[in-house]
């Protein structure tokens, strides 16, 4: 449903289990960054297990919770239409996902069983390239997931006007994103179990209205229309909108440490959310573009209610109206929890003060990194998205290259790290596979204007800054970090 795809977004780690042992060091020289969590005094507690069980999460919320990283259903795909016509936008859908949600998810896989602590990609390239790297990426990554949730709650509000004119503008519209955002932020306080169980009933919720949609134009659908294309084709925003309505499928590895055997679910689910995600966007494509006869200009953002309103009646149209609603706060929600999981991975292996790995005694989540999380977004709520969205996008993209050259060089380097699910490829088979997302991720920061060039060089010299100067405090002790020396993660 990502909307405003004029650029991508992604968009949105809590602790890690370890083993007690000394520091590995890697061939070349290059140690392994590890975290021993659960430092006395921290405050984390994050490889202690204490009540632990209670908040994991099972295969199903978990597929939801990938399900809302990425999609949370087909809305906003529309523009893809808009650009291409529905041929172009169904070839999209269709071909977009084995080039890149399927490599994206197969990285995520078997680097979140071979590795499963709270962090996720940080992990990884940290394990890697070493801290530095892993500091960068936690940079980009969460810049990335923190804006793009904010795009969530102003979202809502817009919907809402629709059927509430007042909440357009004011006193009013600020009350309605402030409750949401205070209202989800909250949410994710209760634990990860709660936010998976509740996005699975928004995920249903959000995806009824196309299932009785597809339902309903079956008898309708002329299959000749779907060979029509647009007659001024717009690329950038067609491959804009396959990328943004397609990325995030790592998002959800900054919460691994969460889940139960992650060794059995975390394959399971990535399986199962690729393919109600991907079946998702292509379903009701195949139903709206071929039951009416709407040219591609009139596909613009929100399009799909008036399609389900001409194919069976305005109730289905106000019905889509609150499936989008329902699934911006699934969105908003998932994006909230990544980002926050992320930020507690991060203080796990030592890169920022422990306080943001401290666990809130009631429900075991990480009270801070979640209060600053909700923070952020809310004070972003309120600012223009069009070029932000823009940066996110470009940021991204160099997070998935060094991604994709961590995974590559763990494959080549580190044989040995038992890892739980494998990709059934060798060295060069799984370089292969990571070529080609790779190429279309330098394609994507090749065509970047100049303005997000700099505020993306902005963002990441901020992070270069931040990383020193945690050197500094850590070196004179201003602030409590937690250990990045010894021990090797769990195959669960």
């Amino acid at each position: 449903m990502k909307q405003g795809i004029h650029g991508s977004d992604n968009t949105s780690p809590l602790h890690s289990k370890v083993s007690a042992g000394k520091s590995e060091t890697l061939p070349g020289g290059d140690p392994t960054h590890l975290p021993i969590t659960g430092v006395a005094g921290t405050g984390s507690g994050s490889g202690s297990g204490h009540a632990r069980g209670r908040n994991k999460l099972t295969l199903f919320p978990l597929i939801f919770l990938i399900f809302f990283e990425v999609a949370g259903g087909p809305y906003g795909a529309e523009p893809a239409v808009q650009a291409g016509g529905p041929l172009l936008a169904l070839i999209g859908f269709f071909v977009f996902p084995f080039v890149w949600a399927v490599p994206e998810a197969l990285v995520t896989a078997e680097l979140s069983t071979a590795m499963p602590g709270n962090g996720g990609y940080v992990v990884w390239v940290d394990r890697a390239f070493g801290p530095f790297a892993g500091f960068l990426m936690g940079t980009w990554k969460y810049v990335c997931s923190a804006i793009g949730a904010a795009a969530f709650p102003a979202l809502c509000s817009d919907y809402l006007t629709r059927v509430a004119p007042a909440v357009s503008r004011g006193g009013a519209r600020v009350a309605t994103i402030v409750t949401f955002n205070v209202a989800l932020t909250l949410l994710n306080y209760t634990g990860l179990s709660v936010v998976g169980w509740t996005a699975v009933a928004l995920g249903l919720a959000a995806l009824s209205p196309f299932l009785l949609m597809v339902g309903a134009a079956l008898p309708k659908v002329r299959p000749r229309r779907w060979g029509a294309t647009a007659g001024d084709k717009d690329w950038k925003l067609l491959l804009n909108t396959l990328f943004w309505n397609l990325n995030g499928w790592d998002s959800v590895s900054t919460m691994a440490g969460e889940v139960d055997r992650p060794g059995r679910t975390f394959p399971a689910a990535l399986v199962t959310a690729v393919c109600i995600g991907s079946l998702g966007y292509v379903l009701p494509l195949m139903a709206a573009t071929g039951a009416i006869d709407a040219p591609p200009e009139a596909w613009g953002d929100g399009y799909f209610a008036d399609a389900a309103g001409l194919i069976a009646g305005k109730w289905l149209k106000y019905w889509t109206e609150v499936g989008a609603v329902v699934s911006s706060i699934g969105l908003y929600s998932s994006s909230v929890s990544s980002a926050a999981y992320l930020l507690a991975g991060m203080a796990d292996l030592g890169h920022i003060p422990s306080l943001f790995a401290a666990r809130a005694p009631a429900f075991d989540t990480p009270w801070a990194s979640i209060t600053v999380t909700g923070a952020i977004a809310l004070g972003m709520s309120f600012l223009s998205f069009d070029s932000i969205v823009a940066v996110t996008n470009f940021l991204y993209s160099l997070g998935m290259l060094l991604e994709f050259a961590a995974f590559v060089w763990l494959r080549a380097k580190r044989p040995d790290l038992p890892r739980p699910y494998c990709v059934p490829m060798g060295t060069a088979g799984v370089g292969v596979m990571c070529a080609v997302p790779s190429a279309f991720l330098v394609l994507v920061t090749a065509v970047a204007g100049w303005k997000v060039c700099v505020a993306s060089a902005v963002f990441t010299g901020a992070g270069v800054v931040v990383y020193y100067v945690m050197a500094f405090f850590k070196a004179r002790g201003c602030f409590k970090f937690g250990r990045a020396e010894g021990g090797e993660y769990e195959a669960r």
